[in-house]
């Protein structure tokens, strides 16, 4: 009796030992098998029967990368981000056995397509490669030549599951293709998963986007932990230039600059959420959640989060806008309306509303007003009060006209109030105001200013 006893005391002790919130064993094994093909865990049961401080040590990593909460514990946004679609490519340390710091010797540059995805037809196929590599070249001194026979620096097929190289894929979602850094042999060749649907559109996974990315690793580009980056890990759609000041000096530091310069417009780099001169676009609630814009991102914050989320917003809501200026709930319609410029769309949960966008004129503001700074709807009153400039409109939402004798003035009715809004929220009787890097919580009921905060507190800075 002694000895089981002392069995299972032991047992008991090696459970609470686990860095994991449960005991859902397909989640360590998700765990394990992802960090041991980007983060380098040593293969074996790293998680469960093995070191334990090993495996707490590459979520760590993982963590610090994603620029997440770093805990060592497998939490839920951990977890999420594992399960996200992404580059076959390691986020840490060498491809595996190259060195680093690899690049192309010639800035002349070979390319041969091998096959092609039944998905698209060839001739989108040939243009997603060019448009891709061009993305490159328009930022360097490199130039691409197609070769039809032969072997060049750089092969790209389509291929499933083992494909050639040993390093398989894994079927529909989870890798999406990966390519090697400048070499001999497997050196710049570029893969695509044939188990994923490759599209022209955001339908499904954007050959162009994935194949810019991939190609930036064939030309010696690492991962970057920038949301913002067309080298971050995670897939995510968007339009317009994809390549962000990050990018291009990445790949500046190994060819230099185009000797013949385009003019292109980078995206900015992905807004850091503890600048203590962060100043949020717009704030709004989403069915529990607080949503905070900011350029082309927002944050997403759950009370059973830890860390805030961010995303590019494209990647969520591809039909919206880059730029978010206001936003607010009405939580009783169930609907989330977001402006930009003269528009507004309107969300229900995380899907857009039919018969949308609409011009911000339908709510009954004069043709004068060109976009709304900050909204925020009064649970309390059923008003929507819109801030333009240093004057505010009051929406009532149940007869859906504006009330009469506005606009009125911000500074006038909010005193203690700079006159100008950027944002706006509503919690149990106080509205908390958001200018440049400056949060006021103003009390309704007082009518005055109850303290002054850091706008980037609501982010846990």
């Amino acid at each position: 009796m002694t000895m089981i006893a002392l069995l299972l005391l032991a047992l008991v002790a090696h459970s609470f030992a686990l860095p994991l919130p449960s005991e859902d064993t397909d989640n360590v094994l998700l765990a394990e098998k992802y960090l041991r093909r980007f983060y380098g865990l040593p293969a074996g049961l790293q998680g469960r029967q093995g070191s334990t401080s090993s495996f707490q040590t590459k979520i760590k990593e993982m963590q610090k990368f994603f620029k997440l909460k770093v805990t060592g514990n497998l939490d839920d946004n951990t977890l999420d981000l594992m399960k996200q679609a992404r580059c076959g490519v390691p986020d840490i340390g060498e491809y595996n056995h190259f060195p680093q710091h690899l690049k192309w010797q010639n800035n002349n540059v070979t390319f041969r397509i091998l096959n092609y995805t039944p998905d698209l037809k060839k001739a989108d196929v040939d243009r997603a490669i060019r448009n891709a590599l061009n993305v490159w070249a328009d930022v360097t001194p490199l130039i691409f030549k197609k070769l039809h026979e032969g072997t060049a620096d750089i092969m790209i097929s389509f291929g499933t599951k083992e494909h050639g190289d040993y390093n398989p894929f894994d079927g529909p979602d989870g890798l999406l293709a990966h390519a090697y850094p400048p070499g001999q042999g497997l050196g710049g060749d570029t893969h695509f998963d044939e188990d994923e649907h490759w599209t022209k559109d955001s339908s499904a996974y954007n050959l162009f986007i994935v194949a810019a990315h991939e190609l930036g690793h064939a030309l010696g580009m690492s991962h970057s932990s920038d949301v913002g980056a067309l080298m971050y890990p995670i897939y995510s759609y968007g339009t317009g230039y994809p390549l962000s000041e990050d990018d291009i000096e990445g790949i500046q530091a190994l060819y230099g600059p185009n000797p013949n310069p385009k003019k292109v417009k980078p995206k900015p780099d992905a807004p850091n959420k503890c600048d203590p001169m962060l100043s949020f676009d717009a704030v709004t609630e989403l069915r529990g959640e607080t949503i905070v814009f900011k350029d082309r991102f927002y944050w997403r914050l759950h009370p059973q989060m830890p860390e805030p989320e961010e995303t590019l917003i494209q990647t969520t809501w591809p039909s919206l806008p880059k730029k978010v200026d206001a936003a607010y709930e009405n939580p009783e319609k169930d609907v989330v309306i977001i402006f930009s410029g003269i528009r507004m769309w309107a969300l229900n949960g995380y899907n857009l509303v039919d018969g949308y966008p609409k011009y911000i004129h339908k709510l009954g503001l004069p043709k004068s007003i060109r976009k709304i700074d900050a909204a925020v709807y009064i649970r309390d009153t059923g008003k929507t009060l819109l801030f333009t400039d240093e004057e505010y409109w009051s929406y009532d939402e149940a007869t859906g006209t504006m009330d009469k004798d506005y606009p009125r003035s911000i500074e006038d009715d909010f005193p203690g109030m700079d006159d100008e809004v950027d944002a706006a929220a509503y919690h149990y009787g106080y509205l908390y105001f958001f200018h440049e890097h400056l949060q006021y919580e103003y009390s309704y009921t007082s009518r005055k200013v109850m303290r002054i905060l850091r706008t980037n507190s609501l982010l846990n800075c």
